[in-house]
């Protein structure tokens, strides 16, 4: 007697899907926390994870399984957000560290995989009772990175065709980053200072900022260059009249002085207010699926057919006391700098950004999801409610720091398992296979985190000029300046202010603000990006779609330039 076809149990959560999961979790975890402390922008790894897993189980092992591809994309897609989420805060204790050694001590690498893990736990479990109503009842929300995904595995042998692209791209990012960063040959970075009015401009040698710059399109990456002119060729010229004691002389050194000292508090009050403005524009979102999700029943039913069983979650009664559980291990967990305080506000900030993120990456995608708002949001709500308390000085500090990476990663872990969970509904996956797929991928880049984070301030320093670190720069002038310590209050609020006309103009905030507090080099390169996506959309007729062959040689640059700068960094501690 036959099987149905509907019900056959298939292929999925086998042992070579997992290690090969492993292992790109790891690759595109530690190539996209370099990418991210570079210029504070990660990309999502789910496609380019999914070629590579398709070449490497269709022609290498001969394997023909689509859901045992999705499964390999599922559990590698997890390096990525899990760094997103720790190198956006986490930095910041390392940079008091350096600042202030008698006070501050750097986060030892199981401090950080700890972090880094119950966070990433937090978002995966969270996302379970919303998987229904989010991913399989909403038609509204339409998850682009999780259909894309879908259609390059679909495409089957075609897809796989293209991972070509995927190395040929890798191995180019690798090659320039080797020239410029290894051996020297030739600068990465270059800056002029435009005499006339007392600007600067400039750009850097660099595949990465390139495929980034194709990748997060032609709108966002002309936004971005728009806050960069603005820093550079507006703010900078009128704050180096304004300073006294700028001298008459201007160079590269003097537009650099008033950039990092001034410019740069203008851009954290436009990044601060954006992502407050982002994050009160998702409320009502935030508020239809906490009503949903409130009413959804325990599904560990009495399933006895192989169909009920291939549509389950991972049981309910699992995840809440997986939540309780860590929300405990937080608390009393010595490595893990946070009060009960601080667990609690974890708690209910985990639960109120899962939610958000995993609606907003429905709604806009990924790459537009603000969670940048949502840890400034924590930051600010958990500083303040420390300090009140009692909990102030570098215990405080470290504290908030800690409390935002946790919700930070949730956040971000929340959003890359609502897409791949909507991957695997449009192919017919298994949900807690998925799901359980997440929690390995979580667990591997967790014990990746630490010591990347480690390997990569020992070798240049956060801060630096080959990594600036720029959002856990702007998390750490948060908590100082809440703390007492003292901020350019005016600047910030002038950037607060220039947040809002943008707003009132319809202009998006997020990447100007972000453009206006990078280095110049960064957002000229990521502009020529953003042209040359305009101008192969322009010959195609339309926008490029995830499988398009660029658009994976641009996450192969990326990739290969994160990877090669990691090399470097195990060089340059030797």
């Amino acid at each position: 007697m036959q099987t149905n076809p509907e019900v056959k149990a298939k292929r999925e959560l086998t042992p070579t899907a997992l290690i090969l999961g492993v292992i790109l979790a790891v690759v595109f975890g530690a190539a996209n926390a370099y990418l991210g402390l570079r210029v504070g922008l990660t990309v999502s790894a789910s496609v380019p994870a999914a070629v590579v897993s398709m070449a490497v189980l269709r022609f290498v092992l001969r394997r023909d399984s689509i859901l045992e591809n999705n499964m390999v994309q599922t559990i590698g897609s997890a390096g990525e957000s899990l760094a997103a989420g720790a190198i956006f805060t986490l930095p910041a204790i390392y940079l008091w560290a350096e600042e202030r050694p008698m006070e501050f001590s750097a986060p030892e690498m199981l401090s950080v995989t700890l972090i880094a893990l119950a966070g990433g736990l937090l978002g995966v479990l969270l996302m379970v009772p919303l998987r229904r109503p989010l991913i399989v009842e909403d038609k509204a929300l339409t998850y682009p990175e999780g259909v894309a995904c879908a259609d390059v595995l679909k495409a089957g042998e075609a897809g796989a065709k293209h991972a070509r692209n995927v190395f040929v791209g890798l191995g180019a990012g690798a090659a320039v980053k080797t020239v410029t960063g290894g051996l020297k040959w030739m600068p990465e970075n270059f800056l002029f200072p435009v005499h006339g009015i007392r600007g600067a401009l400039g750009f850097d040698v660099s595949p990465a900022l390139l495929g980034v710059g194709y990748i997060v399109g032609t709108k966002v990456s002309t936004l971005l260059f728009g806050g960069t002119l603005f820093g550079w060729l507006v703010l900078l010229p009128i704050l180096a009249v304004a300073i006294p004691g700028a001298g008459s002389a201007w160079d590269v050194q003097s537009a650099q002085y008033i950039w990092k000292h001034y410019v740069r508090y203008v851009g954290v009050g436009a990044i601060a207010m954006g992502g407050f403005i982002s994050l009160m524009r998702s409320l009502p979102v935030f508020l239809s699926a906490f009503r949903r999700s409130s009413v959804i029943a325990d599904n560990i039913g009495d399933h006895r057919t192989l169909a009920d069983h291939r549509t389950l979650d991972l049981p309910m009664k699992a995840v809440v006391g997986g939540v309780a559980f860590l929300v405990l291990f937080i608390w009393l967990v010595p490595a893990i700098p946070v009060s009960f305080l601080g667990a609690v506000l974890i708690a209910l900030f985990g639960f109120f950004f899962a939610t958000v993120s995993a609606r907003m990456v429905g709604l806009v995608g990924s790459s537009n999801n603000p969670i940048s708002g949502m840890t400034i949001a924590t930051l600010v709500v958990a500083t303040l409610a420390l300090r009140e308390t009692g909990t102030t000085g570098a215990a405080g500090m470290v504290a908030a720091i800690a409390v935002g990476s946790v919700v930070c990663i949730v956040a971000a872990i929340a959003g890359d398992t609502a897409q791949d969970l909507k991957t695997g509904n449009i192919l017919g996956a298994t949900p807690w296979k998925q799901q359980t797929g997440e929690v390995i991928g979580v667990i591997a880049s967790s014990l990746a985190i630490g010591g990347v984070l480690i390997l990569l301030h020992r070798a240049w320093g956060f801060g630096s000029d080959a990594i600036s670190a720029p959002q856990a720069m702007m998390m750490k002038s948060i908590v100082e300046g809440i703390m007492g310590d003292g901020l350019p209050w005016g600047l910030i609020a002038g950037g607060a202010v220039f947040a809002v006309v943008l707003t009132i103009f319809r202009v998006p905030v997020m990447p100007v603000a972000i453009g206006m507090y990078l280095p110049v080099g960064l957002g000229v390169t990521m502009f020529v990006g953003g042209l040359l996506r305009w101008f192969v959309d322009w010959r195609r007729g339309g926008n490029a779609s995830g499988e398009d062959s660029v658009t994976l040689l641009s996450a192969g640059l990326i990739a290969g330039e994160g990877l090669c700068g990691i090399l470097l960094a195990i060089f340059a501690l030797f």
